[in-house]
Order: C-alpha cells, then structure tokens, then sequence
C-alpha cells in the first residue's frame, strides 16, 4: 500500500467573507501540504483539474500548480487527477506536450492522470451539449495521445479532433512515458480502465466495503489488458480523511470539527454524476457534522482513517484487504490550520506509513522501468528513494 496527498484547493465562501486573501491562503496552503508530504514518506501528490465549481475546487490548472511544486520537493511523485482530456476542454497535442514537459521538469516524477470532467456544470461550460458524449470523447484522445510522443511525425482526423502531419516536442524524459491512470466510478469504467492498462482513481463516495465490486472489476481486466500506453499500470487508489493525533480522543473531538459533512455536501451539490443517497439534504441545506462518537466509529469501519497512529492503522488495513494499490488523502478539505494538517502528516508517516509501505521505490517508476529495461532503454531520471526502514 502507498499514499498520497490530495490538492483539491477547497475555498469555502465563509473563509472568503471574514479574509479578502482567503483563495490565496489556500493556495498556498495547498503547496505547503504537498511539501509535507514530500518530508513525511507519502509518495505522491494528486491535483485536479476543476472549473466553474464554487468552495468545492478552485484548481483548473494542474500543470501550473504540479510545477511550482516539483521545485520545492524532491521525492514525491506529482500527478494530475485529472487533467480533463477532452478536446473541447484541453487540446490533445496541448496534453501531450504539456505531460512530456512536466516528466522533464520533475525528473520523472510526474503521473499522467486523465479523465473527462466531473459535472454537467464543467461539461456544459465548456459548449458540449452533451455529457454522455464526453466519454467517447476521453476514449479517442487516451489512445492518440501515446502516439504524441513517438519519434515520427503524428496526424489525425478523427470524430473529435484532428492534428495535420506534425512532429510534437517534446518527447517524455527517457525511454517510455510518465503512468497513466484514469477517474472511475462504476463498474464499467473500472473494467475499462484494466482493460486498457490504466491506473484508476476510485472517486466513489461510501465505505471501502463498498467499493468491493469496483475493484474486482478492475482486478479481473487487468490481467489480460493490451495497455493503450507502454506498460500497464496496475494500480487503484482510494480516497477518505485522515487526522492522526497521539490522544485519539482529541483526534475524535478534532474532526468533529472540521467541517468534513460541509465538504461532502459540495461533491453532491456539484458532482452531480454521483449517485445521490436516499433522503439526501438539498443544496444549501447540508449533511449534518459527526459528533466525536460517530468519528469513531466511522473511523473503526474504515471510512476515514482517524484517531491515534493504531487507529489509522486499522482503517488503511481495510482498504488494504480489499485490494487497494493507494490511499490519498484530503488534507486540506477541511477547516483545520495548517500546522495541524502537517503534524498529522509527520504522525502518520512516521507511525503508521511503515507499516504498509516497505518499498523505497514507486509502483509506477517500477513498472516504467521494467518496460524500458524489456526495449533495452532506461529512465534517466534521477530515483530517490523513502527511507522505510
């Protein structure tokens, strides 16, 4: 099991009317967090691709953010969750150069997360009529975009878009390409994303038990895939809260407070490809915060990993055990301040990283390597390790 650290630039409107800075701050908050997560043995560092979304995420670059992170840290992979891939949001050549250059600036530490936009307010802001066609849209560019980064001349002419004969630069760092992963959500995607040989996001909203039939899905794919890249990426990751503290209680009492339940009423307020649970509150009516009781036991079933290092501990085992590659979490959708955002960090990636993750190495650095080793190339960039031990 890895981890990861979350960049959802969450700006709630009631920050924004006590502080004119507030959207700065929390930017910036952003870049601090990836940094911890640089110093304290969580492996990579997700970002997102957002617009239109009020308090729920001001982060429509990724390669803006991604960069100015990778030249504050040295270890932590940073990776676009996603970049949004249809040609009427981003131009695929764009993309694909824009990839190329980060798998160069960050010395191989970029992650090529992809993904067709998350809500109708996004789709339709952008002038598709229609947001089922997004999906056939994703599906022509994730196969056209490997072929960018070939030595010969690329052209197209395809449903979506089209690209005369033209050399792109630049090309990815080394031999092969950065990991490739995609958002998931049902099933059938999840089948896909093995299929194709793709690292899946599983942005689903629920217990990890939950989640059970997505990821034998992907399982099952995976082990016959024919990779739309160089390699195949096996990989899932998971995202819940995390909060460690040395007094459970107080971690408990903590997150009882932090506006978690306010959070998850935004994803539903605006994500509204989510499948909404029965007698759901209404925007701007909202879910109501957990007392400290409820914490824990939401914590003891492993929706958030919460409490003293063994608590957290037993949460992750519960994604663990259901076949989970990754776990990210989201430290800064909420309302904590940033020092204790980072002391948890450092608790949990001191006390509780160990004991799941024992490799210094990436999965997706392994699994690029051992491609470049079977063409006899090599991935130049420098591979610093965790120290684990």
């Amino acid at each position: 099991m890895e981890f990861g650290a979350f960049a959802q630039l969450f700006v709630p409107q009631f920050e924004r009317d006590r502080d004119p800075h507030a959207e700065h701050r929390r930017i910036m908050r952003n870049v601090e967090i990836a940094k911890a997560a640089d110093a304290y043995a969580f492996k990579y560092v997700w970002c997102p691709q957002h617009h239109f979304l009020d308090e729920y995420s001001h982060m429509p670059g990724p390669e803006a953010f991604l960069a100015f992170c990778a030249a504050q840290t040295e270890r932590v992979h940073l990776g676009s969750a996603i970049f949004n891939i249809t040609p009427a949001v981003n131009k695929p050549v764009r993309i694909a150069e824009n990839v190329a250059l980060l798998d160069h600036l960050t010395n191989n530490r970029f992650e090529f997360g992809t993904g067709r936009g998350s809500s109708s307010t996004e789709v339709h802001g952008f002038g598709i009529a229609d947001v089922n066609e997004t999906k056939a849209m994703w599906r022509e560019t994730i196969r056209e975009i490997p072929k960018m980064w070939r030595d010969e001349a690329y052209s197209f002419d395809g449903d979506y878009f089209s690209v005369p004969e033209r050399k792109i630069f630049p090309k990815p760092h080394g031999t092969s390409h950065p990991a490739m992963w995609v958002a998931s959500g049902s099933p059938g995607t999840f089948t896909e994303a093995g299929e194709m040989g793709l690292g899946a996001f599983c942005f689903s909203i629920g217990r990890p038990q939950q989640m059970e039939p997505l990821i034998n899905a992907y399982k099952a794919a995976i082990t016959t895939a024919t990779p739309v890249g160089h390699y195949v990426n096996d990989n899932i990751m998971g995202v819940t809260n995390m909060l460690c503290m040395e007094d459970r209680n107080k971690a408990f009492e903590v997150a009882s407070n932090m506006g978690m339940s306010y959070y998850s009423t935004l994803a539903y307020h605006w994500l509204d490809n989510v499948p909404r649970p029965e007698n759901f509150p209404e925007w701007p009516n909202k879910i109501p915060e957990p007392t400290p009781e409820q914490v824990e036991k939401l914590s003891a079933e492993g929706y958030v990993a919460i409490g003293d290092p063994d608590d957290c501990a037993r949460s992750v085992q519960r994604w663990a055990d259901l076949g989970f590659d990754q776990l990210t979490f989201s430290p800064t959708t909420n309302t904590l301040p940033t020092d204790v955002v980072v002391a948890s960090m450092e608790l949990f990636g001191t006390e509780v990283i160990p004991r799941f993750d024992t490799d210094p190495v990436h999965s997706t650095t392994r699994y690029r390597e051992a491609y470049a080793a079977e063409v006899g190339g090599s991935v130049p960039g420098v591979v610093a390790g965790f120290d684990v031990a």
